[in-house]
């Protein structure tokens, strides 16, 4: 059992026409045994800033659209405003796959995650590799999964990259972190598939960026 009060709670913004919920909610299914507690947003018109200002970590894998049923875009730039002013306090943003595409149109959100989608060629094999030197990756290691192989453009020279994605199509940032005021923000790229989240090897990257964005020590959860 993990202490009530050492839990990690989380919101996660999720659902869209590409990405259903049901994929991110069974694949951070088993992080609920490691101490995280997750609280769901899928349509955008039911954003809340009570849910906002209740979790420790915002985990932002929905593109810019209101739901899965529909595309019109539900980020506001006062939504936007909103998330920056909740990171800048030293709370955490992890952005996941979908989380990237879609926000060209709002500059100030773009500038907080440090980059953004651009393209992704059909789905293959992609390599992803932890990159060392930094706490999320320090006990991470490699895996090869079928995903859409993300090409993005990483905005932010000051950026760390801790994560590269291969595959037939050639190298791309696979995840990196940056600082904004008193937060964290990290973003990770893989992610499309089910089999890609439940991965174990995927699933300990995401859970030590999740405390890691929190300000907490991500080697003290337990492992999964």
């Amino acid at each position: 059992m993990v202490a009530a009060d050492s839990m990690l709670h989380v919101l996660v913004l999720c659902a869209d026409r590409w990405h259903p919920a049901t994929t991110p909610r069974a694949g951070l299914a088993t992080l609920a045994h490691a101490g995280a507690a997750f609280d769901w947003i899928e349509d955008g018109g039911a954003w809340s800033r009570a849910q906002l200002h209740r979790a420790d970590v915002v985990l932002l894998t929905k593109a810019n659209q209101r739901s899965a049923d529909d595309t019109a875009p539900w980020m506001t730039e006062q939504i936007a405003a909103e998330l920056i002013d909740y990171v800048q306090r030293g709370r955490g943003l992890l952005v996941i796959h979908a989380g990237l595409a879609g926000y060209e149109a709002l500059p100030a959100l773009r500038r907080l995650i440090g980059g953004g989608f651009v393209q992704h060629p059909p789905p293959c094999p992609v390599e992803c590799v932890p990159q060392r030197g930094h706490a999320i990756t320090e006990t991470c290691t490699s895996f090869t999964v079928h995903d859409e192989h993300y090409v993005v453009a990483l905005d932010d020279p000051a950026a760390q990259i801790i994560a590269v994605t291969r595959s037939q199509h050639g190298e791309q940032p696979g995840g990196w972190v940056r600082s904004v005021g008193s937060g964290r923000v990290c973003a990770l790229t893989p992610g499309h598939e089910l089999a890609v989240w439940q991965h174990p090897a995927y699933q300990r990257l995401i859970r030590r960026a999740l405390w890691w964005c929190a300000g907490r020590d991500p080697d003290a959860p337990r492992a999964v």
